[in-house]
C-alpha cells in the first residue's frame, strides 16, 4: 500500500512538473529578420559570393543563444542565393543583433536576377531558413523565420 501510494506522489510530482514547462508564455516567437547590407564579395563563371549582414529581432522574454542559420534570398519571386552562417551569438531577450553571412548565388541565378533588375525600379525580396538555437528541455533547437522586403534599385550602392 504504501509503495503504491509512493509511485502514485512520484507521478504527480513529475505530471505537475511537466505541465509547469509546457505552461503558456513558454512558446518561442520567430525571430524578425531584416536585411541591412549585401555586396558581391567575389564573383567567377559559375557562382557569385555575396556578404549579406541580416538584423535579427527576438521578441521573446527570453535570450536566444544562437549557434547559427541557414537561409535561402529570393528576388522577385525566384531563388537567388542561399547560404548557412555558423555564427554564435546571444540575442537578449527583446534585443536585435547582427549577423553576417555567406550566400552564395549559381551564374544561372545571378543572370536571371540582373535581368529582373533591369525592368524595374524596386526588387521584391523575401528571405527565409531557420535560425539555430541552443535547445534546452522543452525548446526546439530550430526556429523558422520568414521576411519580406522590397529594395530601390538605386540604393543597392549604398546598402
Amino acid at each position: 500500500m504504501l509503495s503504491r501510494l509512493r509511485r502514485i506522489v512520484c507521478l504527480f510530482t513529475v505530471l505537475l512538473a511537466l505541465s509547469g514547462c509546457a505552461a503558456p508564455g513558454k512558446r518561442l516567437e520567430p525571430p524578425r529578420i531584416s536585411l541591412v547590407h549585401i555586396a558581391v564579395q567575389e564573383s567567377s563563371v559559375f557562382e557569385t559570393i555575396l556578404n549579406v549582414e541580416l538584423r535579427v529581432f527576438n521578441t521573446n522574454e527570453t535570450a536566444l543563444e544562437m549557434k547559427g542559420l541557414d537561409c535561402k534570398l529570393e528576388l522577385n519571386g525566384k531563388d537567388f542565393a542561399q547560404g548557412v552562417a555558423a555564427q554564435q551569438t546571444t540575442i537578449p531577450a527583446y534585443g536585435t543583433a547582427k549577423v553576417p553571412l555567406t550566400l552564395y548565388s549559381s551564374l544561372i541565378d545571378m543572370v536571371r536576377g540582373v535581368l529582373e533588375m533591369g525592368r524595374q525600379e524596386k526588387l521584391k525580396y523575401k528571405i527565409s531558413g531557420k535560425l539555430r538555437v541552443e535547445g534546452g528541455f522543452m525548446l526546439p533547437s530550430a526556429i523558422p523565420f520568414s521576411s519580406k522586403g522590397e529594395i530601390a534599385l538605386d540604393q543597392l550602392d549604398r546598402m
